[in-house]
């Protein structure tokens, strides 16, 4: 018996370490985790200054509101960001495309769905006229969207003539100010379940049909387990109060589509060739151009997305509106693990992003810390996060 134990304990030692390593190896998840804990500590130093009002389940579900406008740019934004590239501009695009479907309902007096469709297209044919100039003449991106921020910005103020519109129509404005019932909400919930458990499993079979070194069991029930929790954890939080707000439905829904595009469409596959080597994903055939093009394009639609949830979650478009979101979008990316360099990033290191920035604006306004103080503290993240991508590349990580 003494011989069998001890020949089991190596092996299942030898299993926990392998367990430990494939984790370590792994280089996003590892980056993730790090985001949860890192949210993790904010929220209990929030929650203990705040005398638990921060955690409480309205400002729960305030701060998901919040993050909701960032999530959606950032998940565009680090398409964006994988190649290498980055847009200046989507904060002063947010508000023109805000301002284009409150002018379409008052002048126009087009309904919900016309007026939210004219705030896409003007996004989308903004992001790929900036796409263009970038991918077809050559402009630097950090050029042609810097232009873009004081353009787009000038415009909406023209459009506007400076004054403020307020949201006439129920319906639109419900796009960021309504929520789901609680029925809803747990049905979303066992969606979001049911897809883990699907995608864990898939990534697991294509390890075996390509002869790769499978996740152990323990491995699998890990990565099924923590997932399932954290969304079944997130809904109730959210229905003890008024239930799932719409713009979480839509930023969902975004990330979700982009988690797909970026990890099982050969799209996305290329952002990360293009990213990482430029000359050697043109010489396997990748058109660049385009590629570079649509991911501004993008990008220019989901600021459409965001500008009408803005707009609709304030109840007005104003000529200021959108002002340096463009920063909480690249801060955002950058905070989750995507690389300025390209080639790296992931749509759920941007969403965890914008979620610790939401959180520090929401913190910070609770305890009235002065403006200028958020901004010193934002902009600091933001360059340490940078600093450490530099860092983590010179050693090869």
């Amino acid at each position: 018996m003494d011989n069998a134990s001890t020949a089991a304990q190596p092996a299942g030692e030898s299993a926990r370490a392998g367990f430990a390593r494939g984790w370590l190896r792994d280089a996003p998840a590892l980056r993730s985790l790090g985001m949860v804990l890192a949210l993790i500590v904010v929220w209990v130093i929030f929650s203990v200054l705040t005398d638990g009002v921060f955690l409480s389940a309205r400002n729960f579900s305030n701060l998901m509101r919040q993050t909701a406008v960032t999530g959606i740019l950032a998940v565009g934004m680090m398409l964006v960001i994988i190649t290498g590239r980055i847009d200046l501009s989507v904060g002063s695009l947010v508000g023109l495309c805000g301002m284009a479907a409150v002018l379409a309902q008052a002048q126009l007096h087009w309904g919900a769905g016309l007026s939210v469709l004219a705030a896409l297209l003007a996004g989308a044919a903004i992001g790929a006229m900036q796409g263009a100039l970038t991918a077809y003449v050559d402009v630097p991106s950090f050029i042609v969207t810097l232009g873009g921020l004081l353009a787009w910005r000038g415009v909406t103020k023209g459009v506007s003539s400076g004054n403020t519109y307020p949201v006439e129509v129920p319906a639109f404005k419900a796009i960021g100010q309504s929520y789901l019932g609680a029925s809803a909400g747990l049905a979303l919930a066992a969606v979001g379940i049911a897809a883990t458990v699907w995608l864990v499993w898939r990534r697991r079979e294509a390890q075996k049909r390509h002869g790769l070194r499978r996740w152990s069991a323990a491995g699998m029930v890990l990565r099924i387990a923590v997932p399932a929790l954290l969304i079944a954890a997130f809904v109730v939080s959210l229905n003890s109060y008024a239930g799932v707000p719409v713009p979480v439905l839509i930023l969902v829904a975004v990330a979700a589509a982009g988690t797909f595009v970026t990890q099982q469409m050969k799209f996305g596959r290329y952002l990360y060739a293009i990213g990482g080597n430029a000359e050697a994903a043109r010489l396997s055939g990748v058109n660049l151009r385009s590629h570079i093009m649509a991911t501004f394009c993008i990008l220019g639609a989901l600021s459409g997305v965001a500008g009408v949830i803005y707009t609709a979650r304030v109840g007005s478009a104003g000529p200021d509106a959108g002002a340096l979101l463009e920063l909480d979008a690249i801060a955002a990316c950058v905070i989750g693990g995507a690389s300025l360099m390209g080639g790296r990033g992931t749509v759920l290191g941007a969403c965890l992003g914008a979620l610790f920035m939401a959180s520090l604006d929401n913190g910070m306004s609770l305890r009235n810390v002065p403006d200028f103080i958020q901004d010193i503290v934002k902009g600091a993240i933001l360059v340490a996060a940078v600093a450490l991508d530099i860092l983590s590349r010179r050693r090869g990580g």
